[in-house]
């Protein structure tokens, strides 16, 4: 069954009507299974190694070909550095397809600038990972009344500088809960709970391959780390296997090399013995 893919305005309509189900995806894989898995929207990056992500522009415009049908967020390793530079920015990726830009890291003026140009963008509050640092590292926000108020406060105003959606991370279920109310914009959960208007996790969480520290609010589904050791097992031996093989000579076989006439091989033998 073909699928209507959802427009900005669609995107929108949706508060208050459905959970929205949101998979940041790494590659043109991930994107199919998505599309395949009636994906609402997809998140993709590129040339993010710190990330693990080492996919080139190239390959997010594949990425966007894999999932046809879902709304997609795209954005760059790279902030602007201007109103003018963050439109520039945007383009880029809206000439590919993209639906949205990830603009979590940008201030309200710039969105705004934006916003002027119809450009669509998604912001972020509560844990924003690129902002850690000014919050102390990596933890909860909103656990006490001045931050919660901080943040519906910094909602609405990214709402009124003209985002049409946010990231709520690592904000109490409660606190997220009235965020989702006050607006009129999407919301997004990550560990957030299920009040806001989507859910939105990591490929690399949901399939089981995150190296390294894996959050409290990831969902694991499947164990893809051990499945991937098991792949690796199995290059190792077929190499081995073929390593074995070479040293052996096991490679004169008559069902693959070719043969050549036995007359025309005396001939080639006798002119070969005058060189």
């Amino acid at each position: 069954m073909i699928r209507k893919k959802l427009t900005v305005k669609d995107y929108l309509k949706i508060k208050g009507k459905k959970q929205l189900s949101v998979i940041a995806v790494r590659n043109i894989e991930e994107a199919l299974a998505a599309e395949e898995a009636g994906i609402d929207m997809i998140c993709a990056t590129h040339d993010a190694p710190d990330q693990g992500i080492y996919s080139s522009f190239d390959e997010l415009k594949e990425i966007r070909k894999a999932a046809p049908s879902c709304f997609m967020q795209s954005g760059g390793p790279t902030l602007p550095k201007s109103e003018y530079e963050a439109i520039k920015f945007a383009i880029k990726y809206l000439s590919i397809g993209v639906d949205c830009v990830y603009g979590g890291l940008l201030s309200e003026k710039w969105i705004s600038a934006m916003r002027k140009e119809h450009i669509p963008i998604n912001s972020h509050v509560g844990l924003v990972p690129g902002k850690q640092t000014w919050i102390g590292g990596y933890r909860a926000i909103g656990k006490t009344s001045a931050e919660a108020i901080d943040l519906l406060e910094k909602s609405l105003s990214l709402q009124d500088a003209g985002v049409i959606g946010i990231e709520l991370e690592v904000v109490p279920t409660k606190v997220a809960k009235i965020i989702t109310e006050k607006v009129n914009i999407i919301t997004i959960s990550m560990g957030s709970g299920s009040y806001c208007d989507g859910q939105y996790l990591y490929s690399n969480d949901i399939l089981g391959y995150t190296e390294g520290h894996i959050p409290r609010h990831a969902r694991i589904y499947r164990n893809f780390k051990n499945e991937f050791k098991k792949l690796q097992d199995k290059r190792i031996e077929a190499f081995t296997e073929f390593h074995d093989d070479t040293i052996n000579k096991k490679f004169n076989d008559p069902s693959i090399n070719v043969d050549i006439n036995e007359n025309e091989f005396e001939k080639f033998l006798k002119q070969s013995e005058k060189l």
